[in-house]
């Protein structure tokens, strides 16, 4: 069942953009459905976790590749995901603590006319951060990194009438905007100086520098 675990960060997305697409007609409804996909990924967070743990240790990961996503000359970078003991406590940390901030929020939404659509914003934000510790290589773990930034800079101005909401939605903005120019820079470098860029072909790599 491992080599399903792409199912953690695709339930939250396709939520999401369901949301987002039906728009006012989900506006019923569309919270329980936020809420819903999240728990769906803590529970199948909790089985591939338990799954995992059953396999002997030098074989407690599961790696997958869905599909080829820059094939650019010597740069080849698949969207790869990788399921390890690490990255299976921040899946259960990110849908745990997602899930009971989706339940909170029914609640404390109860009376915003924009409910559907703050339960869409909050579904990008956990998918992406599921993206960003899912991911195989840096480019997975920056785009998970950009996914996260674009759903705190929505959520943050919320409330965007509120003067403190609006300044610190683009203090987040731009705060996250001097991150990703480091990223890019060190993700340039590694490739320039290993040409790879794949957590594995990295660690192996970085020994040989000097």
């Amino acid at each position: 069942m491992l080599a399903t675990f792409w199912l953690l960060i695709a339930i939250p997305l396709a939520s999401a953009v369901v949301l987002f697409l039906l728009g006012r007609r989900a506006d019923r409804w569309g919270h329980w459905l936020g809420v819903t996909s999240v728990g769906v990924s803590f529970v199948l967070g909790l089985i591939y976790f338990f799954e995992l743990g059953g396999l002997a240790d030098n074989a407690r990961s599961a790696e997958i590749s869905l599909f080829e996503f820059i094939p650019a000359g010597s740069l080849q970078v698949d969207f790869g995901l990788l399921f390890d003991p690490l990255s299976a406590l921040f899946v259960l940390l990110i849908t745990g603590v997602g899930f009971l901030i989706h339940l909170y929020a029914v609640g404390y939404m109860a009376g915003d006319p924009g409910r559907r659509r703050f339960f869409a914003y909050f579904n990008l934000f956990v998918a992406a951060m599921l993206l960003l510790v899912l991911g195989n290589n840096y480019v997975m773990l920056y785009f998970g990194w950009e996914g996260v930034g674009l759903a705190s800079y929505l959520l943050i101005s919320w409330f965007s009438l509120k003067p403190s909401a609006a300044t610190a939605g683009k203090k987040a903005f731009l705060m996250n905007r001097v991150g990703d120019a480091g990223f890019v820079i060190a993700i340039f470098f590694m490739f320039a100086q290993l040409g790879k860029v794949d957590y594995a072909g990295v660690f192996n790599g970085v020994g040989g520098l000097s």
